[in-house]
């Protein structure tokens, strides 16, 4: 089986959701995955500014009272790795989980700069990651997430059903490419590409 080689648009957008500090507090989120996240988020960005594409940083602002996300926390903060790669970048925040559901209107935006393809990573997988990736894919935009550069928690649900960080990746990318809402690829996939 041949692997289709990528074509990244020359005005493909990154967009980095939820690379915030207070997303360290372990005691607050439980045990994560993927340890490499972080790594491939920043060689992610370097590459984009490197080709002159558009870097959109997406902030959570929780209105749950005693996140770690919320407005006047510190960890509402971007992690440095993405603070201090930052310059030129649109910023947009949200209370939910979508960011086509935040301040600037990131559709109005891209349609303003007419950007069909998104390159979608950050935290977390199963969460904003996903919401975002079916709303792109729904209002047809060409998705892509390299799921390498992402990472989410473990979980507990209903019942006493849970599934582990990896388990909810591995959702994620069922449900993303299986149902037709984006390509899942790594970040050397788009490295090379």
């Amino acid at each position: 089986m041949t692997k289709t080689a990528i074509e990244i648009a020359p005005n493909s957008a990154l967009l980095v959701i939820d690379v915030q500090k207070g997303f360290d507090d372990e005691s607050f989120w439980g045990p994560r995955n993927n340890p490499a996240a972080e790594e491939n988020i920043a060689a992610l960005m370097d590459d984009w500014q490197a080709a002159g594409r558009p870097v959109v940083l997406v902030r959570h602002a929780s209105v749950q009272p005693g996140s770690v996300l919320a407005a006047d926390h510190p960890g509402h903060g971007f992690k440095d790795l993405v603070e201090k790669r930052s310059q030129g970048a649109l910023v947009i925040t949200k209370t939910v989980n979508s960011a086509f559901y935040g301040t600037p209107d990131l559709a109005d935006w891209l349609s303003a700069q007419g950007i069909g393809q998104l390159v979608l990573v950050g935290i977390q997988t199963n969460m904003c990651v996903e919401t975002t990736a079916r709303m792109a894919g729904n209002l047809g935009y060409d998705v892509l997430v390299p799921l390498d550069a992402t990472h989410t928690f473990d979980l507990a649900g209903p019942a006493g059903l849970a599934l582990t960080a990896d388990e909810l990746a591995t959702a994620t990318a069922v449900n993303l490419q299986g149902g037709g809402f984006a390509r899942v690829v790594t970040t050397a996939d788009l490295l090379t590409a």
